[in-house]
């Protein structure tokens, strides 16, 4: 039976105990009650095995028992390949949890509301419900942009959405009607990594980070153009992530593979700050990641070329104390790995108590960012691939309930966050590979890039809840595929090679040179610490061919 209409809490945040003890209480006028909820059967699980009689199983194991010894003797290799897939089969499903039972219903709901009982939690709720999630579905793309597009992000209210890309260039989109209400020059020389706008703006001032390690502040006016673009700091490497303290419309963090996290507050006359040079012992930790803490914005997370999560504080950061680190977070495995396991993204949830952490060419765990330094992971999450680029990954719902990334697969994978179960797995690149991912702040549904030239929309439009077809096949090529990789010796540069050589390729398209009316590129800055105008000519990971 499914369990009672919602009271008021999210999918996620019920123990099990509760869901169970309150469809009990209601299963005698269960048949009278509406029925038809959102939340579809279309669950996976690796691990499911019908009911049967315990003696029967008991021969079968027996007999299957018997089967493999005589194949072992007669077809050693065959019998290998089932134990493989046995070992994949166990990995697959280890760390799981089961399903929470679902707290939303369409139509319970939506007479709620009708009648004006909780309708402003309305549009939260539905963000939160598994049930949409497995109904997503491609709505559309935005095609404007001749390179990979590395970074999407919706402005606070959700009406405009920006993007960067290989080309140089930033568009402004109204995404519902799929126009590019303005595009400009960015004024970086390489490609764009980020661009965000500044909370509390007016939508009038856009930050971005690139390849050529320019921070840059765009100027945006009312009658849609780009009045200017200055450079206010410069990272000497690539610099791929800001992170912006969710009040202020003047201040932000930047990261970069020079190891620096600039703090950038643009009412002074030198906006960057360097706040802190991240280093493990005396060697640096070059930077792919940054994000602020939404409910202690004093603590910012920082990851990259090494297999620590660390966390600052910007009130004490001193340096000659623990390298300034507040603390810092690894999966215990990774602690003494002899891989060279990389960040290549990571994100604080709604209220910043859980730390989410992508891995290169591992899985994503998340963390409890309240716990003590050392603390292991809480949850894993598996099946995707993050080898070729630098993978974002991101929380799904108001309340943090999903875990969505992409993969090299090309596939689009959100697990329920409780269980590490995928309830949805979608096909998200032609181009193979699906980087970048933003959930839309308001309402069901988001926007996603990757190597292919356009954005692609998403909403919870389909009839039927996914049968997540093919996944297993896909998840298990993946595993074999990461497994094989780590085996092979040089792996990092004919990897390295491959992209390098499958980017330029994409590339050799003539490159769009238009320029809108009204807009000023200028290479006017604000000086910065350690500022030039080059890259230090350090090595470039694969992981840095796309953000």
């Amino acid at each position: 039976g499914l369990p009672p209409a919602d009271t008021g809490e999210t999918s996620g945040d019920r123990p099990v105990s509760d869901v169970e003890g309150e469809a009990e209480a209601n299963r005698e006028g269960e048949e009278e009650e509406d029925t038809d909820s959102m939340d579809g059967s279309g669950l996976y699980s690796l691990t499911e095995d019908p009911e049967r009689d315990v003696e029967e199983e008991r021969r079968e194991r027996t007999k299957s028992g018997e089967k493999r010894a005589a194949r072992k003797r007669n077809r050693p290799d065959e019998d290998d390949d089932e134990d493989n897939n046995e070992a994949m089969e166990a990995w697959l499903g280890a760390e799981l949890r089961d399903l929470r039972g679902p707290v939303w219903r369409a139509v319970p709901s939506l007479l709620s509301r009708e009648i004006g009982r909780d309708s402003h939690q309305f549009a939260r709720r539905v963000c939160g419900a598994r049930g949409l999630v497995q109904r997503l579905e491609l709505q559309g793309r935005l095609e404007r942009h001749t390179g990979c597009v590395n970074t999407l992000h919706f402005n606070p209210t959700g009406t405009r959405l920006a993007s960067g890309s290989d080309d140089l260039r930033v568009v402004i989109w109204d995404w519902a009607i799929r126009h590019a209400v303005l595009e400009f020059d960015s004024g970086h020389k390489s490609n764009v990594f980020q661009a965000k706008f500044l909370p509390h703006s007016g939508d009038s001032t856009l930050a971005m980070c690139a390849r050529d390690g320019q921070i840059r502040v765009a100027e945006l006016s009312a009658t849609q153009c780009c009045k200017n673009t200055k450079r206010v700091a410069q990272h000497k490497g690539a610099a791929h992530k800001l992170a912006l303290e969710p009040d202020s419309p003047c201040s932000f963090l930047s990261a970069g593979e020079d190891a620096v996290v600039f703090g950038i507050d643009l009412r002074l006359d030198r906006p960057a700050n360097k706040l802190v040079v991240v280093k493990e012992g005396d060697k640096k930790v070059g930077l792919y990641t940054i994000y602020v803490n939404p409910a202690k914005t004093h603590h910012f997370a920082v990851g990259g070329r090494d297999q620590y999560v660390r966390i600052y504080d910007q009130r004490k950061i001193n340096e000659n104390d623990n390298n300034g680190v507040l603390k810092k977070f690894c999966p215990s495995h990774l602690v003494s790995s002899e891989s060279k396991t990389n960040i290549t993204c990571l994100v604080y949830s709604h209220d910043g108590t859980e730390l989410l952490a992508s891995y290169n060419d591992e899985d994503i765990y998340l963390f409890d960012s309240n716990h003590s330094d050392g603390a292991d992971y809480l949850r894993r999450y598996k099946g995707h691939r993050n080898n070729a680029t630098v993978k974002g990954v991101n929380f799904y719902g108001p309340c943090s309930e999903f875990v969505v990334s992409g993969s090299d697969c090309g596939h689009i994978y959100l697990w329920d966050k409780y269980s590490a179960r995928i309830v949805q797995f979608m096909e998200g690149d032609r181009g193979g590979v699906v980087n970048c991912l933003e959930p839309h702040p308001h309402l069901p549904g988001m926007a996603t890039s990757g190597l292919d030239y356009d954005i692609k929309l998403w909403a919870p439009t389909a009839e039927n809840p996914t049968g997540l077809k093919g996944l297993k096949e896909v998840m298990k090529k993946n595993k074999r595929e990461r497994d094989e990789d780590s085996m092979r010796h040089g792996d990092q540069y004919d990897t390295q090679l491959l992209w390098f050589l499958m980017r330029h390729m994409r590339n050799r398209r003539p490159q769009r040179t238009r320029r809108e009316g009204g807009e000023q590129d200028t290479d006017e800055s604000w000086s910065s610490p350690d500022s030039s105008d080059e890259d230090d000519g350090g090595p470039d990971h694969v992981q840095c061919m796309s953000s």
